[in-house]
């Protein structure tokens, strides 16, 4: 029926029944509807519309704005499709928690209202004062508002100095108690030492969705200044940094870094997990992240697992250094080997970092700031 021809039934006061009254009003929202989901296909699961921003709690700053803003409702909406299918579905929660209720206790107390907390783990070198612990912090106090987001940090200590130096400035600390094992000091780049402690981290990350926990890891030696999770997908149970970026998300060419990876808690990233950990066996000597490179491809065609690499635009490293201090939202001290060359490169990014946020938001729009390079490794 045109529109004309329902305003001029009305002006006649003609009389319809209530049933066709309804009928007409559930057709008319119907059509909205589906011209709405026209316009903004699920099909693509790294739309704008879809990020995981506004599930944590604050409010964005006007000078820091992005363009798609009040989708709360449809990211909700999603999220509940997402969950409603069995590939989808939110993990089971382990039935035997009992070893657990500590974990559980502090993940809780951390998690948003998504049950998403933020994850970094440290030992005693990482913790001593003026090392990466502080600067880590210091990232996200002097961040565009993303102090907020402390209230969800979760810190993993791997030794019991680190874990006092945590609990003595921070609120949420953990102690993941390790037999046999001392990771008090700094681990040489694929030692046995190194390879045992990251592969134990992600066996840790396991228990952490068997939990029912969605997380967002990153590795101590990134430092915070803008939000990450607007860039990461509603639609991915897997987004992951990349040491190398194509241009492309969703193109397995990308060259992943584990250092900074968001996980969801679902049947197809724990399918994805079991792959991985069975991955040290078939790839002896190989740390997490070779194994990772390893079976992304099967991951995505075979098992289908939606897998996202963050641009390095806003999710860098040094590997592939992100100069545009206007976008950027985190910066890992990646390609660079040893605590002290990390130390000495990340206090001369916060320094920049400083300088460029004390300008006008005009001189910081236009002022074309980049970091100083080269150092011992940004370059």
């Amino acid at each position: 029926m045109k529109k004309a021809q329902y305003h001029e039934l009305t002006n006649n006061n003609l009389s319809i029944h209530p049933l066709i009254s309804f009928i007409l009003g559930a057709a008319m929202a119907t059509a909205c509807i589906l011209l709405y989901f026209s316009a903004n296909p699920s099909s693509n699961p790294h739309s704008n519309l879809n990020y995981l921003e506004a599930n944590w709690t604050g409010q964005r700053s006007n000078s820091d704005s992005m363009d798609h803003q009040g989708i709360g409702a449809e990211i909700k909406q999603e999220m509940e499709g997402l969950n409603g299918t069995d590939a989808n579905a939110t993990a089971p929660v382990q039935e035997d928690n009992k070893p657990y209720e500590e974990l559980i206790q502090v993940l809780t107390n951390a998690a948003n209202e998504d049950n998403t907390v933020i994850l970094t783990s440290i030992n005693e070198a990482f913790a001593k004062p003026g090392s990466l612990l502080d600067m880590f912090l210091q990232s996200f106090h002097e961040g565009i508002n993303i102090e907020r987001l402390l209230n969800h940090l979760v810190v993993i200590t791997m030794d019991q100095n680190a874990y006092d130096r945590c609990k003595s400035i921070h609120p949420h600390c953990y102690f993941l108690r390790t037999e046999g094992t001392y990771y008090n000091n700094e681990k040489v780049f694929m030692s046995k030492d190194y390879l045992d402690m990251m592969w134990g981290r992600n066996k840790f990350q396991m228990t952490i969705l068997e939990l029912g926990f969605n997380f967002l890891f990153t590795d101590i030696d990134v430092l915070w200044f803008r939000d990450p999770f607007r860039h990461i997908s509603v639609g991915s149970h897997i987004a992951i940094s990349s040491d190398v970026f194509l241009g492309d998300p969703d193109s397995v060419s990308n060259f992943p870094n584990g250092g900074f990876l968001y996980v969801k808690s679902c049947n197809k990233s724990l399918e994805f997990y079991k792959t991985w950990q069975e991955g040290r066996v078939i790839h002896a000597g190989r740390n997490e992240q070779e194994v990772f490179n390893a079976i992304k491809a099967d991951a995505v065609s075979k098992m289908k697992v939606r897998i996202q690499f963050l641009d390095t635009a806003y999710c860098g490293g040094f590997c592939q250094l992100s100069k545009d201090l206007n976008k950027i939202c985190t910066l890992h001290a990646n390609c660079c080997v040893g605590l002290g060359n990390k130390i000495h490169d990340l206090k001369r990014v916060q320094e920049d970092w400083r300088n460029f946020t004390a300008k006008s938001y005009e001189e910081r729009r236009w002022g074309n700031f980049q970091w100083r390079v080269p150092g011992i490794c940004i370059h």
